[in-house]
């Protein structure tokens, strides 16, 4: 269905994006960035950051253990796959954390169900309505907090009762500045349509040339993200979709690939954002993790426990958080899995609480308020 508003936004032809991640925008005052990196898909945590240290990792994992061969140590237990070179360098700086054995409330092995919860906030799937990241807006220090969503449908993240407006990807051919005058005249005289008129064109003078971008291309998504973010009336809180991180065949070959992606677009990112970097926290979560084995095909299966990133200047890096339950048969979560020893829940609520300087228990209760009696992970964020 087509209305005037979705014309605005879809159909002036305001981005010729091609991106393959989709992204959305949350505008708030307030000098702090925030950005959420979704891997759909079942990223494998032991695959990114490998428990070199753990006597059983190894025979484990097998083939798959093979990467980590002369990989950068982050400590004497983990060590970060070579594909993610940037993000070694920030790890070295301070400003990039791990999270191990980490997961959701979710216990089962549903893509769809897995995702629902990570992004709901939810103990279990389709339990909540809205997004913990939309719920955030009402906890940060914004003022009146807007999102915008470039994307063709907002993500259920940022869903909820705080206004989310729409940017969605188009290949169309770019409208001509004639066109858009002619549109801008035509609703001069609307209260509520001339408004959303130019706060779509603010949007896409934001976007400059970089609207035409390659569909594949990681890091001119972390470039995009970034110039959107960094300008003074530009967006602060961000969520960028990736996925392809389902690697049930040729595990190594494929999420080295898509490592290599993620570490481009985070570097991407810093550089694109430059001063601003100081003040950007950004989080990387999946859905659920991968099975410690390697199966025939030379991937992996469905998991439980899975990591997590904190990524940015203003987050207190160097450090890979871990109660790690070890590797051994006997260890593992139904005989297969990573146990998860830390909520995710709470990863992301600490990590929201230190950036913005907000009481860690309002921010559970908010974001995540049913899970009773688990405290946000504190000392994540930069004082």
């Amino acid at each position: 269905m087509l209305d005037r508003r979705s014309f605005i936004v879809n159909g002036a032809g305001l981005a010729a994006l091609t991106l393959a991640p989709r992204m959305a925008f949350a505008k708030a005052e307030t000098d702090r960035r925030f950005v959420f990196i979704i891997q759909r898909g079942a990223a494998d945590g032991l695959g990114t950051i490998g428990a070199v240290g753990d006597p059983a990792f190894a025979g484990a994992r097998g083939q798959l253990a093979a990467d980590f061969a002369n990989a950068k140590k982050l400590d004497s237990m983990f060590a970060l796959h070579p594909a993610m070179t940037s993000l070694g360098q920030m790890y070295d700086g301070g400003e990039a954390l791990f999270a191990h054995a980490v997961a959701s409330p979710y216990r089962d092995r549903s893509h769809f169900d897995g995702q629902n919860v990570l992004e709901s906030g939810g103990l279990g799937a389709y339990q909540v309505k809205d997004g913990w990241l939309n719920r955030m807006l009402g906890v940060i220090p914004s003022g009146e907090a807007k999102a915008i969503a470039v994307s063709a449908t907002v993500p259920l993240a940022l869903r909820g009762s705080h206004e989310v407006s729409s940017y969605a990807p188009s290949a169309l051919p770019q409208a001509s500045d004639d066109l858009m005058a002619r549109v801008a005249a035509l609703y001069q005289g609307d209260g509520q349509l001339h408004g959303l008129w130019s706060e779509a064109m603010s949007t896409r003078m934001l976007t400059g040339d970089l609207t035409a971008a390659n569909a594949a291309n990681a890091a001119a998504t972390g470039t995009l993200a970034a110039k959107l973010l960094a300008p003074a009336n530009g967006a602060r809180i961000a969520m960028i979709e990736t996925g392809g991180w389902d690697t049930h065949a040729g595990q190594r070959g494929r999420l080295a690939a898509q490592l290599k992606g993620l570490d481009a677009m985070l570097a991407a990112l810093k550089t694109g954002m430059g001063p601003d970097w100081s003040r950007t926290m950004v989080v990387v979560a999946t859905e659920f993790g991968r099975t410690v084995a390697v199966n025939g095909t030379g991937g992996s299966d469905h998991g439980t426990g899975s990591a997590a990133m904190l990524v940015g200047g203003a987050v207190k890096g160097g450090r890979v958080l871990a109660d790690w339950p070890g590797l051994a048969h006997g260890q593992l979560y139904e005989n297969r899995d990573l146990r998860p020893t830390l909520g995710l829940d709470q990863f992301v609520a600490g990590a929201v609480a230190g950036h913005y300087s907000v009481e860690p228990a309002r921010v559970m209760a908010t974001l995540f308020p049913d899970t009773k009696g688990a405290a946000a992970v504190q000392g994540l964020a930069r004082a």
